[in-house]
């Protein structure tokens, strides 16, 4: 292992060849704490990957007792197992698969309310994301059409309410997500300077 060098190596094979179990296993703590010297930025969590390298630096041959099992050797060069990906094709891949994602969870919602907050939240996210690739040819129908197709049919909010009143701008917030709760106390300092003021003259007084 070459991030090792030849001198440890050449101390590994040494370990090898010692016939005493008990001075074998002494001087493999010895060989890990100078690797550890050599290399200070590695630190206590990763005793067991040092002794894992111990053990294969040997070819497998190094019998001691340590801290940890001995990897297994047939794992060595192995392919890992290869990352799934999402299957089906992206309707629109302007929007991407969560907004496919967000509107089956609105779509289960039984809820009016929550469910017409949630459209308002997902036509927001599709006019920013759609801005970005079309600027020019822009209309709150188009994201209505979409959410419809999306959502096949079961999804519906009123058009002409949704221009009167700008649902679909960034700026126009719905309790569909989880808010943080308020911190009067805080706001109600920050906001009277006089309060505060007043209470300083007390603590003089």
């Amino acid at each position: 292992m070459k991030e090792y060098g030849k001198n440890i190596q050449g101390l590994v094979d040494h370990l090898v060849s010692i016939e005493d179990r008990g001075k074998r296993t002494q001087s493999a703590y010895t060989v890990i704490e100078i690797i550890k010297q050599l290399n200070p930025q590695w630190r206590q969590e990763n005793d067991q990957k040092l002794w894992d390298d111990l053990f294969i630096m040997s070819d497998f041959k190094l019998e001691v007792d340590a801290p940890f099992p001995v990897p297994e050797k047939e794992l060595l060069g192995k392919k890992p197992q290869p990352i799934g990906y999402p299957k089906g094709e992206i309707r629109f891949k302007h929007y991407g698969r969560n907004i496919e994602k967000l509107i089956e969870l609105a779509v289960e919602m039984e809820d009016d309310d929550e469910q017409e907050a949630a459209i308002i939240y997902i036509g927001q996210l599709m006019r920013s994301f759609h801005s970005t690739w079309n600027r020019d040819n822009f209309d709150d129908a188009i994201i209505l059409d979409d959410i419809k197709t999306l959502s096949k049919g079961k999804l519906h909010i009123d058009l002409d309410k949704v221009k009167e009143e700008g649902l679909f701008e960034s700026n126009t917030r719905r309790d569909f997500k989880v808010q943080a709760p308020e911190r009067t106390n805080n706001k109600n300092r920050r906001s009277n300077p006089k309060r505060r003021n007043n209470n300083h003259k007390k603590r003089r007084n």
